[in-house]
């Protein structure tokens, strides 16, 4: 996965919702608006069943844009600590350049100008806003900075390019796409060797965003053998945020399915999440864990490869964490687990799962009640002496009470959204959308979306996560959930 501080703008998105045929209060769009305007609304003439079906789909994709460029890819925008190289460099030299001296700079043959330009390029990509990454590749800067990777004798110009690179990388699929095909890859495994700690950490964090783009470039960054190299790299002594890099990469290079990363891949990785599991630090046990989620999402073979390292009793451990990031992706791994064979799903309740799931079940987060009643639907769905297993837990009273509750929960908000739905609210909040004033628009957005959409917020953030939630489009695979579900 990639992770980005760039967010798109929801208020942005092509999409519209409404429909044409109403009498709306003034500085509203009207039946009076032009056709072609009318024509935007994305739901005139439809039922309303069909509509909230819309409004499922519009919804996902719209969450899953704005948490993909937040968690796939991450850009480096951070301040420089006193200490880095470019900054012993620079220090007491502003250099501002315009982009023709940017790219005359780094086109020159004397390494100063070079480091300058570069420097100039790479504070112009580390713009919490609006980074020109799309000026910079069109001005033909990648090819040269891949040039700079490699310049040994000068650490420091290499740590420029390659946080410049870190941050187009960032980007979308085809701003990815260029860094890759500028032939970044290889140069950038080069360097985890570096003596510069510096050098190797922004090394790492590149290439987490280059695998965390898709399949395809994972698939390059691992058939370019950059795994043994990162492994290699964890010790005792590095510093936590360059562990948390590392983790992080290696999280993105078991994500994605079609295809699955290779089985010399994954094997090669497994023992390292193992012991990153041991770990104290809340980040590092997140990305492992979530690791681990994405090898078990998937068909009983890969989940045995986890499962027969002996990981289990710690994940159960993790279950019982009070920091969300850990607890959400430890269950989610034992919950792909027990999707599995039943042997694989006695494996995780001799673990002691059952211990823990009762008590998730009255978690104050409905998404961590939703994944251990998941959990448990699957324990359910299979032989007999699994569900006696079910019964002497006892975990059927806090279940009924999680039913009964969101039972409760859920038939207020429906009346209360068929009340405004019959009145011709949602219509209204909809066409609200096309509004001169922009946050308007948005704030009619954001209610469809968490009001009318009909998406609980497990559905949301399995879609979100992509393979962190498995399911045919990288959700849950169906499995006993399919069965416990009467699918």
């Amino acid at each position: 996965m990639k992770r980005s501080q760039v967010c798109r703008d929801p208020g942005q998105s092509s999409y519209f919702k409404g429909p044409s045929n109403l009498l709306l209060p003034v500085n509203m769009p009207t039946l009076d608006a032009p056709e072609e305007r009318r024509r935007k609304f994305k739901y005139r003439g439809k039922d309303v069943s069909l509509r909230r079906q819309q409004r499922m789909a519009v919804s996902l994709e719209l969450r899953k844009a704005k948490k993909d460029e937040q968690t796939l890819k991450r850009r480096n925008i951070t301040s420089f600590c006193p200490d880095t190289p470019s900054e012993k460099t620079a220090k007491g030299v502003a250099v501002s350049l315009t982009l023709g001296e940017i790219i005359k700079g780094v086109n020159s043959s004397d390494p100063v100008l070079c480091f300058q330009a570069t420097q100039t390029a790479r504070k112009m990509l580390s713009q919490e806003k609006n980074p020109p990454l799309k000026l910079v590749i069109e001005a033909g800067l990648i090819p040269r900075m891949v040039e700079f990777l490699k310049s040994s004798l000068y650490p420091c110009l290499q740590f420029e390019a390659a946080w410049a690179l870190t941050n187009i990388a960032s980007g979308t699929s085809e701003q990815t796409r260029a860094v890759v095909e500028g032939g970044a890859i290889q140069p950038l495994i080069e360097l985890l060797s570096s003596s510069n700690v510096a050098v190797c950490e922004q090394a790492v964090w590149a290439l987490g965003n280059i695998a965390g783009d898709g399949p395809e470039f994972r698939d390059n960054v691992i058939t370019s053998n950059a795994i043994p190299h990162l492994l290699a790299l964890i010790s005792p002594t590095l510093p936590i945020t360059f562990l948390r890099n590392i983790t992080w990469t290696l999280s993105n290079l078991c994500r994605n399915k079609n295809p699955y990363p290779c089985d010399t891949a994954v094997k090669q990785i497994l023992p390292a999440l193992l012991h990153l599991l041991q770990h104290q630090d809340s980040e590092v046990l997140s990305d492992a864990c979530w690791a681990l989620s994405y090898l078990t999402d998937g068909s009983n073979k890969r989940i045995g490869q986890v499962v027969n390292t002996g990981v289990l009793p710690r994940l159960v451990v993790l279950m019982t964490s009070s920091e969300l990031n850990v607890l959400t992706p430890s269950l989610r791994t034992v919950g792909n687990i027990v999707t599995g064979t039943d042997e694989q799903t006695q494996m995780a309740i001799d673990a002691g799962m059952l211990n823990v799931l009762p008590q998730l079940l009255q978690h104050n987060k409905p998404s961590i009640q939703k994944e251990a009643a998941w959990a448990l639907s699957n324990v359910a769905a299979g032989p007999c002496h699994h569900i006696q297993q079910l019964l002497a837990y006892d975990v059927l009273p806090p279940l009924v009470a999680l039913l009964k509750n969101a039972a409760e929960k859920r038939s207020e908000k429906e009346n209360l959204c068929l009340l405004i739905e019959e009145l011709g609210g949602i219509d209204r909040i909809e066409a609200l959308q096309l509004h001169e004033n922009r946050q308007i628009g948005q704030s009619a957005l954001n209610i469809i979306e968490k009001h009318f959409g009909e998406v609980s917020d497990l559905g949301a953030w399995r879609s979100i996560q992509g393979s962190w939630w498995g399911s045919s489009a990288e959700g849950h695979p169906a499995g006993a959930w399919a069965v416990a579900c009467g699918r």
